[in-house]
């Protein structure tokens, strides 16, 4: 196997960066979640307004990981950081320190752009990420909890129209 590579996406990989999202769509046991399109991707990492962003490892010629991110945004600190949507190595090439290079290319990327920081999520029940994060100097954030609204649900709250308790609950959350 040759040298790992780092570098920026190009449109020739979004196969490769579609069929790891599927890969880890299997691994986090969710083989049926992943809607993501080829033409999505393009418009989304490539089209006239990009709003997400990838990094790839490759070896020997083949995309062997991603790390796919957007720009997130600190109130409190004033400047943008970075959210990290997806790290992936195929199994064949973990323990060789490409999802540790993907991550420090997207930390300096963050420090060459001034942002505050680089954040991510981690299933609770995924060990070996969780033990990986720790040993770069990650940590949780334990005292916040997740939510997401999808779905149905996003659906039916966005076409209620506004009432009092939904903005009492919107002040609340500012």
């Amino acid at each position: 196997m040759g040298m790992p590579e780092i570098r920026r996406a190009r449109e020739t990989d979004i196969p490769a960066i579609l069929e790891m999202i599927h890969e880890l769509a299997v691994y986090e046991k969710e083989p049926d979640a992943v809607k993501t399109t080829v033409r999505q991707l393009q418009d989304a990492l490539f089209g006239p307004e990009p709003a997400v962003f990838a990094h790839v490892a490759e070896v020997g010629g083949r995309v062997e990981g991603m790390a796919l991110w957007f720009r997130s945004f600190s109130t409190w600190e004033g400047v943008h950081g970075t959210y990290l949507e997806d790290l992936y190595v195929r199994p064949g090439n973990r323990g060789r320190g490409l999802g540790t290079a993907l991550l420090r290319t997207l930390a300096r990327h963050a420090v060459e752009q001034g942002y505050a920081r680089v954040e991510w999520a981690v299933l609770n029940w995924n060990e070996p990420a969780i033990g990986f994060y720790r040993s770069l100097g990650a940590g949780p954030q334990d005292e916040w909890t997740t939510y997401r609204l999808t779905g149905d649900a996003l659906a039916a709250f966005g076409a209620r129209s506004g009432d009092s308790a939904g903005t009492a609950a919107a002040g609340a959350a500012q």
